[in-house]
């Protein structure tokens, strides 16, 4: 190391003598080639000789050819000292690159440990803008970021949605491992407390956890309380963590151009002619008049209501000069699963977006270009939640008439829900779908194929992009639950019934409509006697 260091520190004065001694041999030649002074001057003619005039401009004409041939010389001299000097300084930066001054070392280490310090001031920052030390005065109350608790086993939660319940084990993997590695920071805190030196205490393990709490505010970070049994019968240890959120970082900067990005929406049909033409009118309105780079495959099962569903089509066409359509017809039981299996694979030019889509959904152009923004070959997958509207004879039975269908689409609590249930709806490439292996074709009817898929896809490597879109709607329709159900199946379906067709403040007032309507009655009543 030392020699290293040696040769690097020496290396610049070999150069610099290396340069002093080209600029010492410049005034050796310089002093020997000069011309000579006057005690060794050629001898002049004298000035009334014949040929006096004729001397002078051989003289002169001698010394600017010396002076002349002087100039190139130093020219060529420069030049050869330029060269060198370049290559010493290449052949020295070569070196330096190779082996780094440890003080440029120390430098940048120094610059890494000041980064650490500030990003750690950073974090700190984080707990002293949360609530963490005192609260923070809020204009509402529901400005309030309230806590969920938790056990060893289960999590309470307020936001459940449709598919969580109130009181339930921790699902989700990162949820699990979050609280489990909160309960053993929180053990190993208590195991090793700051100041006792060597004195005794009891060995906490994750048994002695009764409850915790813990919120998060989205830019501060996670605030979670934990509570312990103490020594003694009403004595408890409280601990305190926060998991602070970085500062935000800039992962990627692209464009993206989906001007030619065409989607291929499938849908699968057996008779429902008229709910096919609902369907089309949207379609062409949003597909084909507003976005215009989309092609729509028909699976048709059986030939009933088969002309009626295929005029729709040809009428379209025609009106629209739409000519992006295909149709395909199996003579066989309706299977969704087949059906969508079947256009997919039917396709035959590039690879193309996939939208599997049903006829008892609405679509925008916005949600179109939401499903070719988050899809990406061998990359993304689309698996959007769907708003789905509650049954408009109840939401909107207290009105004069039900308003038209574009007005029925707002998102409120009160006219819908999200499906986070479903995963029918779905973009992807159809190149992604075939290396998937797509459909299980062994799934007869509706429902089942689509979560089977969807478990294909996050168990493969591919990101799946599941969020709620604001473009795209279920029309209700009468769900049917048939006699032939057994008893506990056909209370399922009354259940998955009257979820959808009101909200729970809607079918309340339903229950209690009798009551509602006799105090109104006494009311009146009341109001006309006074």
């Amino acid at each position: 190391m030392l020699l290293r260091r040696g040769f690097i520190l020496f290396l610049p004065r070999l150069v610099g003598l290396l340069v002093v001694a080209c600029c010492s041999v410049s005034i050796v030649y310089m002093l020997a080639c000069t011309p000579k002074g006057d005690n060794q001057q050629l001898a002049l003619p004298r000035v009334h000789g014949p040929t006096a005039k004729e001397g002078y401009e051989a003289i002169l004409q001698e010394r600017e050819e010396q002076h002349r041939n002087y100039i190139i010389s130093l020219k060529k001299q420069i030049a050869q000292l330029k060269v060198e000097l370049q290559g010493r300084s290449e052949h020295l930066k070569n070196v330096q690159d190779r082996y780094p001054d440890p003080l440029d070392i120390w430098h940048d280490h120094s610059k890494l440990e000041k980064t650490q310090a500030n990003l750690l001031a950073f974090l700190r920052s984080q707990i002293d803008k949360a609530e963490v030390h005192s609260g923070v005065k809020l204009s509402t109350e529901y400005a309030a970021v309230p806590f969920e608790s938790f056990t060893l086993q289960k999590v309470y939660q307020l936001e459940t949605g449709l598919t969580r319940h109130p009181e339930e084990k921790p699902v989700r993997k990162d949820k699990r491992d979050e609280l489990i590695e909160v309960i053993n920071l929180a053990v190993g805190s208590l195991n090793n407390p700051e100041g006792d030196g060597i004195a005794r205490h009891r060995i906490y393990t994750a048994s002695d956890f009764i409850e915790g709490i813990y919120r998060t505010e989205k830019d501060k970070g996670t605030l979670y309380e934990l509570t312990f049994k103490g020594n003694a019968k009403h004595q408890f240890k409280k601990i305190v963590l926060f998991r602070p959120f970085g500062p935000v970082m800039k992962v990627k900067n692209e464009n993206v151009n989906i001007a030619d990005t065409l989607i291929n929406v499938i849908v699968p049909l057996a008779k429902r002619a008229s709910k096919f033409r609902q369907f089309m009118q949207n379609f062409r309105e949003m597909g084909i008049q507003r976005d215009g780079r989309i092609h729509l495959t028909v699976v048709y099962f059986g030939k009933e209501q088969m002309n009626e569903v295929k005029s729709i089509l040809e009428n379209t066409s025609k009106s629209t000069n739409f000519k992006n359509f295909t149709f395909i017809q199996l003579n066989e039981e309706f299977s969704r699963g087949k059906g969508l299996d079947v256009g997919a694979r039917f396709w035959k030019g590039n690879n193309v977006v996939l939208f599997f889509c049903d006829v008892d959904i609405y679509f925008t152009a916005e949600f179109l270009n939401s499903c070719r923004l988050n899809t990406q070959p061998g990359k993304k997958v689309f698996y959007p939640v769907l708003f789905s509207q509650y049954n408009p004879s109840i939401i909107y039975g207290h009105h004069d008439s039900i308003p038209s269908l574009e007005q029925q689409l707002v998102i409120k609590k009160e006219t819908g829900f999200w499906r986070d249930f479903g995963f029918g709806m779905t973009c992807q490439y159809r190149s992604d779908f075939i290396n998937i292996g797509g459909f299980d074709l062994d799934i007869k009817g509706w429902g089942g194929e689509d979560v089977h898929l969807y478990r294909k896809y996050l168990h493969s490597n591919l990101i799946v992009i599941r969020t709620p879109v604001r473009g795209l709607f279920h029309l209700w329709h009468e769900k049917q639950c048939p006699e032939e159900l057994t008893p506990e199946q056909y209370k399922m379906c009354m259940q998955s019934k009257a979820m959808n067709e009101a909200s729970h403040g809607q079918l309340g007032m339903l229950v209690f409509k009798e009551e509602i309507e006799t105090h109104l009655h006494k009311q009146k009543l009341s109001s006309k006697k006074v």
